[in-house]
């Protein structure tokens, strides 16, 4: 049973109503294991948290005005909108999901992008399946690290071309697709596979839930993304649902409209999900399903009974593949992203963003059936943005005419020999490099940080900037991000030695199936929408600056769980998201 604190008890006496206090004014208490025990103390008792990955303030923006998102404008009616809301930097998925149930950045939870470095670590026992090399003599136990690249994506996967990770039989994907052999490890744990959740250093907000007794559940594109059940043994997600996105597209029975897929352009064997704008959303159906399960008192598959979650939730994709994608599949090509500056959307975007917003218009539909819609705090952001919003402004490796982009960062120093064999673009059958919109940089013993910066800047200079090198962040500079790079305990083991942001619009890849990307620092990378809605929630606008990592607290506080409790909210004093007043209550 749940035990209130007499803090608490004296703010609501004191005011005449329930006060949704400061972290300051938290301390902790357990809860009863039923998962609905918070209702009988605050307002909420459950939160829905949603990533449209991609989704700019301005997109929101400007379908609100468009009258294209009905759904999210009419959320907004009863809520608090931040229009100056930042993501991680780096703004890739994984540290963005991170951030988001973390409360932290990469500088607490360690987590810098899916396929990263670690100098603390070893290979895994078995090469991953997009080429981080293993074998099981690559790592002794108790012994001093080599160092390895980390991938925590679809690699990890028993099996990345199946729709379940390849879990065995009746699993449709999650925790059991994950392969341990292809899991790198640790040395001073006697060689033990390193699982997503204790990748990750910091607790998270479905770790403090589940062990204050709340039933928690989580959807999203991996099964690697379980990591968002922190340290521990990955069970705080008590319904983790990962269908594989860069599976080989399926027909999908239980989707309307999905069976057949409707574009059967992009079913091969050499295609995934986000490779067709119709199919992707045949995917985040799937995810769709799950949550309306869960909110009908269902696991998400709906084949059991399940208390309805304290927090759940999922991310979509279809708007990052409606601004990235270019589907040459079709006669004539479909090319998504945006018409101008100002982030007017391709009819091709529109369309995943109308599609986003009636989905999430089901999910309101089902909170009201089941009376849940006052007692639910709904919650939604993105992990990441997308840049350019100005496709025109779009710079591949060259890979358009004219092009003044021919080369990278890492192809810079990897001429040079100062990169780790499993950091090279240079090796034929590696992983590569970490190079989005951004490049992180790991530098093996042949070349100092010193002359590694050195050359990137002689090799790309201002006058012929052939790597499109924006800014170049080493040494004092870089710790104003994260923590100084190196080994313990002078050192932090995942830490880039050098990070390099390109100029708005390159992107290191010659691909000329996208025109948009993410990962780096820039506003359109991480200027996303946040948007916090309940019945009940005095409605505003927010310009003040705010990230993304401050959901993770407010989630808590509005909970009646004490934020404090997530180790990195601690470390880096972030703070729950100002102007979350709800009607007959005082705010924080």
């Amino acid at each position: 049973m749940c035990r209130s604190l007499k803090r608490k008890a004296l703010f609501a006496a004191a005011a005449g109503t329930l006060l949704l206090a400061s972290m300051a004014a938290y301390k902790t208490y357990a809860g009863s294991p039923d998962g609905g025990f918070w209702g009988q103390h605050n307002q909420i008792s459950h939160v829905l948290l949603i990533s449209i990955d991609g989704m700019h303030a301005v997109d929101f923006i400007n379908c609100s005005q468009g009258q294209y998102c009905p759904n999210l404008a009419g959320l907004a009616q009863t809520g608090v909108n931040y229009l100056n809301t930042s993501t991680s930097k780096p703004s890739d998925s994984f540290p963005g999901l991170t951030a988001i149930v973390s409360g932290g950045t990469p500088r607490s939870f360690g987590a810098f992008y899916d396929v990263a470095y670690d100098r603390s670590l070893d290979p895994p026992a078995l090469t991953t399946g997009n080429g981080v090399y293993g074998a099981p003599g690559l790592c002794t136990p108790y012994a001093p690290p080599t160092g390895t690249t980390t991938e925590f994506d679809e690699g990890i996967d028993l099996d990345q071309t199946q729709l379940n990770g390849g879990a065995p039989a009746g699993v449709d994907g999650g925790v059991a697709s994950i392969d341990p052999r292809k899991l790198e490890r640790d040395p001073a744990l006697g060689c033990a596979p390193v699982y997503p959740w204790n990748f990750v250093r910091t607790n998270t907000i479905f770790g403090v839930i589940h062990a204050s007794g709340g039933y928690t559940a989580w959807s999203d594109k991996h099964p690697s993304y379980s990591s968002v059940n922190g340290p521990g043994n990955g069970t705080n997600v008590n319904d983790y649902y990962s269908p594989e996105i860069n599976s080989i597209p399926v027909n999908l029975p239980t989707v309307p409209g999905c069976n057949p897929l409707p574009d059967q352009t992009a079913v091969a064997a050499s295609n995934a999900w986000t490779d067709s704008f119709a199919n992707i959303k045949c995917y985040d159906s799937l995810k769709v399903q799950a949550v309306l399960n869960e909110i009908n008192g269902k696991t998400h598959n709906g084949k059991a009974w399940a208390p309805t979650p304290v927090l759940f939730g999922m991310n979509f994709q279809a708007v990052s593949v409606g601004e990235k994608l270019i589907e040459k599949s079709l006669s004539p090509k479909v090319v998504g992203g945006y018409l101008d500056s100002q982030g007017t959307p391709s009819p091709a975007l529109m369309g995943e963003i109308v599609f986003v917003d009636n989905a999430i218009g089901q999910m309101v539909s089902a909170l009201k059936w089941g009376g849940l819609l006052e007692s639910t705090l709904i919650v939604i952001s993105a992990k990441h943005g997308q840049s350019p919003i100005d496709s025109a402004r779009y710079l591949g490796i060259s890979n358009s005419t004219g092009d003044p982009i021919t080369t990278s960062p890492a192809t810079i120093l990897d001429g040079a020999g100062c990169l780790p064999t499993s950091e090279s673009p240079s090796n034929p059958t590696g992983i590569g490099p970490t190079e989005d919109d951004v490049s992180l940089i790991w530098l093996n013993s042949n070349c100092t940080t010193a002359s590694a910066v050195s050359l990137l800047r002689s090799t790309s200079p201002a006058t012929n900037n052939v790597a499109g090198i924006g800014e170049i962040f080493s040494g004092p500079i870089l710790t104003t991000y994260f923590n100084a790079p190196g080994l313990p305990p002078s050192g932090d083991p995942r830490t880039p030695d050098i990070v390099v942001t390109p100029d708005i619009g390159v992107t290191y890849s010659g691909s000329t199936k996208k025109l948009a990307e993410h990962g780096g620092f820039s506003r359109d990378d991480t200027n996303v929408m946040l948007l916090l809605s309940n019945p009940n929630l005095q409605p505003g606008t927010v310009t003040s600056s705010v990230e993304t990592a401050q959901i993770a607290p407010t989630i808590l506080v509005v909970l009646g769980l004490n934020p404090n409790q997530l180790q990195a909210v601690q470390i880096e004093q972030t703070q729950a998201l100002p102007a979350v007043q709800f009607n007959g209550f005082h705010g924080w």
